[in-house]
C-alpha cells in the first residue's frame, strides 16, 4: 500500500529498526571482539556509541520538536544510518576508524528512536494509533533480528553480523519514504513553540524521573555489552545466545500485548517498584549461573526489567503538554538510555575485566536503589494502563 495507515507506517517502520537493532545490541560486542579489540576497548566502543547517542539526542533531537519535521528527519536519520553501517567494514580493527564510525552511527542512530516514538505518541493522542500494539512489531522484530544473526554468524562467520543489520536498514530506508495517509501535522500553535530543555531539567519531578529510569534501565548495560561475551565463554554457541536474546523479548512482547490487562489500575510508582525487584532478581541469577535453565528464567525477566520501566517512562511523556513530548523523549533517551549506560558500559568493561561476571552484582544493587526513589507526577494521574494501550474513542 503506497499511503498505509498511521498504525501500518509506525508498526512497519518499527519492524524494519527494530529487526537491524536486534542484530546491532546483541551481537556488536561479539563483531567487535572478533575483529581483535579487547575487552576494555569493546566497553570502551559500545560506551562511545551510547555516549554519542546523548549528544545527539540533547542537541539535535530536541529541534525537532515540530510533528510536520517528524517524518522528514527519520528519512534523513535512516539514510545516513545504512551508509555508516556499512562503513564498519572497511574500518576492520583499526580502533580509531572502529571509534570514527561508531560515532557518525549514534549520532543519525541516537534520534531515530525518539523520533519514532514521537510520531507513535503523536498518533495516540489523536486517537488514530494503539502505541503499545505498534511497539509489539519492533519487538517481534528484535526477536527476527536477533534470531536470524544468532543462526547466520555460527554459521558463515562474524561478518554476517554487520551484513544482516545492513540488510535491515536498507528495509527500514524502503518503508521510510512512504508517507502515512494523515501526515503529521501541528494543530495549534502552541505545538510549535520549542520547550526549554534548560527549564525541564530544573523541574524536580523530571530529574527524579529521570534518575529512576537511568538506574532500572542503566542496570541493563553490563547485559547489553558482556552477556553473549560471557555465555559464549561459557560454552554457548551463537545461535543460543541468538534465541536467548530472542525469548528476552518474548517476554516484552507479551508484556505488550497484554499490557492493558495486566497492569490495570497500577500506579507509576508501583510499575517502577516491580521494575526493580526485577532488576535485582535479574542481574543477581545472571551473576550466580549460566546454567540454560536459569538463563531461560533471567531473560524471561526482561519484560519486567526493560517493558515494565518503558511503559511507565511513555505513560509520563504521554501525558505531558505536547510541545514538551520529543523533548522528554530526548531526555528519556539522551540521559538514561544514553549518556547513563555510556557510563556504565565503559565501567562494566573495566569491572568484566577483572573481575568477570561479578560485575553484574554491580547492576542489581542499582535495582535496591531504584527502589527508593518515588515518581508521581503532580497533574498527570496515571488511571490505568487503558489509557496507555487504548486508542481515544474517534469523534
Amino acid at each position: 500500500m503506497l499511503n498505509p495507515s498511521p498504525f501500518a507506517w509506525v508498526s512497519q517502520y518499527l519492524f524494519g529498526f527494530f529487526f537491524a537493532y536486534g542484530v546491532y545490541l546483541p551481537f556488536w560486542a561479539l563483531w567487535f571482539e572478533n575483529q581483535g579489540v579487547s575487552a576494555t576497548d569493546v566497553g570502551m566502543l559500545m560506551g562511545l556509541g551510547f555516549a554519542t547517542r546523548c549528544v545527539a539526542n540533547l542537541l539535535i533531537t530536541p529541534r525537532i520538536h515540530q510533528v510536520e519535521r517528524l517524518l522528514p528527519a527519520l528519512r534523513w536519520a535512516t539514510l545516513a544510518c545504512t551508509l555508516f553501517i556499512a562503513m564498519h567494514l572497511a574500518a576492520g580493527a583499526n580502533f580509531m576508524l572502529l571509534a570514527l564510525v561508531t560515532v557518525l552511527f549514534n549520532l543519525s542512530f541516537g534520534p531515530m528512536v525518539p523520533l519514532s516514538d514521537a510520531m507513535a505518541n503523536h498518533y495516540a493522542n489523536r486517537g488514530v494509533l494503539d502505541y503499545g500494539r505498534a511497539r509489539l512489531w519492533g519487538s517481534v522484530a528484535f526477536i527476527a533480528g536477533s534470531s536470524v544473526v544468532g543462526y547466520l554468524a555460527s554459521q558463515y562467520g562474524a561478518n554476517m553480523i554487520v551484513y544482516t543489520a545492513l540488510a535491515g536498514f536498507v528495509l527500514s530506508m524502503l518503508l521510510v519514504m512512504r508517507t502515512p495517509v494523515n501526515p503529521p501535522v501541528s494543530e495549534d500553535s502552541h505545538e510549535t513553540e520549542r520547550p526549554s530543555l534548560k527549564a525541564l531539567l530544573s523541574d524536580r519531578e523530571v530529574i527524579r524521573f529521570l534518575v529512576l529510569i537511568a538506574l532500572i534501565q542503566g542496570s541493563h548495560a553490563a547485559y547489553y555489552s558482556f552477556s553473549s561475551i560471557y555465555w559464549k565463554e561459557a560454552g554457548h554457541p551463537e545461535s543460543v545466545i541468538g534465541y536467548l536474546w530472542s525469548l528476552g523479548v518474548v517476554s516484552e512482547v507479551l508484556l505488550f500485548a497484554f499490557s492493558k490487562k495486566w497492569f490495570a489500575g497500577w500506579s507509576l510508582r508501583t510499575l517502577f517498584v516491580v521494575s526493580s525487584i526485577g532488576v535485582i532478581v535479574r542481574w543477581g541469577l545472571t551473576a550466580s549461573t549460566v546454567a540454560l535453565p536459569a538463563l531461560v528464567v533471567i531473560q524471561l525477566l526482561h519484560g519486567v526489567t526493560f517493558g515494565i520501566a518503558h511503559i511507565a517512562a511513555i505513560q509520563y511523556i504521554q501525558k505531558s503538554e505536547t510541545n514538551k513530548m520529543v523533548a522528554l523523549q530526548s531526555l528519556y533517551n539522551a540521559i538514561p538510555l544514553g549518556a547513563f549506560i555510556a557510563l556504565m558500559m565503559a565501567v562494566s568493561g573495566w569491572g568484566y575485566e577483572r573481575w568477570g561476571a561479578h560485575i553484574f552484582w554491580g547492576m542489581a544493587f542499582m535495582g535496591v536503589l531504584a527502589l527508593f526513589i518515588k515518581v508521581e507526577p503532580k497533574g498527570k494521574s496515571v488511571k490505568d494502563i487503558k489509557e496507555f494501550s487504548q486508542p481515544k474513542p474517534q469523534k
